[in-house]
């Protein structure tokens, strides 16, 4: 099961940044049927594991600048939908649109 944790403020995009922890980030079009398809593809695969995960949700209509600050710190050219696994400073994967996996972002999140 999917956890969603909204990503709204420069402060947590920070804390992220700064921390060692390997996290997950979706950047998610509400208005993108695409974006809406790849976000329910990832709730369906989850579902169907023995594992609980907690993953950033940024709606980017609403929260547009953090999208332009994670392609920037870690270095990412923007995509919607996209996903983005970041452990602080370093980007380990990154898909968009149908290239997003749950199977390849379950290993990152599992190898914590």
């Amino acid at each position: 099961m999917i956890n969603w944790i909204e990503l709204n403020t420069e402060e947590q995009l920070q804390e992220l940044y700064q921390s060692d922890k390997v996290v997950a980030i979706f950047k998610h079009s509400t208005t993108c049927g695409i974006s809406n398809m790849a976000k329910r593809s990832l709730e369906r695969m989850s579902a169907t594991s023995d594992h609980d995960y907690a993953i950033y949700l940024l709606d980017l209509l609403r929260y547009r600048p953090l999208s332009n600050q994670i392609a920037q710190r870690w270095n990412v050219e923007h995509q919607s939908p996209q996903i983005l696994i970041v452990e602080g400073k370093n980007s380990l994967y990154d898909a968009s649109h149908g290239d997003i996996q749950f199977d390849e972002i379950e290993q990152y999140l599992t190898a914590i």
